[in-house]
This record gives structure tokens, C-alpha cells and sequence, in this order.
């Protein structure tokens, strides 16, 4: 489960610039992680290239924290015999209430009190 958490924290920054580049982002991940290890994704030209000859690098601060964060989280989930979760919300009914119907039978007279 731990390791899990990891490589689909590892694999979200990838996605999340492609899905704001327009394209799935699952895709261009899979296609990033089936390249040599310099290859990488240019969101900009839309192109896989070598990222440091592009100069596309990550400063390791960013690298570190998001490693940091996600085995973190890793840990407490392993360790937690309970986790609490948001549950998810029932949809709505697509069909809209009746409304406006008003009580008692028209043209009943001497019903008014």
C-alpha cells in the first residue's frame, strides 16, 4: 500500500501538467515512464525531449518535498489502524419536484374556514 501511495504521488506531477497543456494525462505518464530515463515531457511544445538539453530541470527542493509528502503519508496510512474519510455524496434526482400543487379539490365551496 505504502509503495502505491509513492509511485502515484511520484507519477501526478507529470500528469497534472499535461492535463493543464490539454492532453491525458495518464497517457503521456505511461508514454514518459516507457522512455529512456532523460526523456521527458515539454508540455509547452507539446513534445517528449531530453530535459536538460530542453533545460527543463527540477529544482531537488521540489523533487524532495513531493517524495517527503508522499512517503509521509505512506507511513501514516500503514501505521493507522483507522482512517477517516470523507463519504461521498449520494447524486441528486434528476427529476424535478413537483411543486405548485395545492391542497383540497377546486370548486368545493363552504371548505374555507
Amino acid at each position: 500500500l505504502g509503495i502505491e501511495i509513492v509511485r502515484k504521488a511520484l507519477r501526478m506531477p507529470c500528469s497534472t501538467i499535461a492535463k493543464n497543456g490539454g492532453k491525458d494525462g495518464s497517457i503521456i505518464v505511461e508514454k514518459v515512464l516507457a522512455s529512456p530515463f532523460e526523456i521527458g515531457y515539454d508540455a509547452q511544445r507539446d513534445e517528449f525531449v531530453d530535459m536538460v538539453k530542453a533545460g527543463i530541470i527540477d529544482p531537488t527542493k521540489v523533487v524532495r518535498s513531493a517524495l517527503q509528502d508522499a512517503s509521509g503519508v505512506a507511513s501514516l496510512l500503514t501505521t493507522a489502524e483507522v482512517v477517516v474519510v470523507e463519504a461521498p455524496k449520494p447524486e441528486k434526482d434528476a427529476t424535478p419536484p413537483m411543486g405548485g400543487m395545492g391542497g383540497g379539490m377546486g370548486g368545493m365551496g363552504g371548505m374555507g374556514f
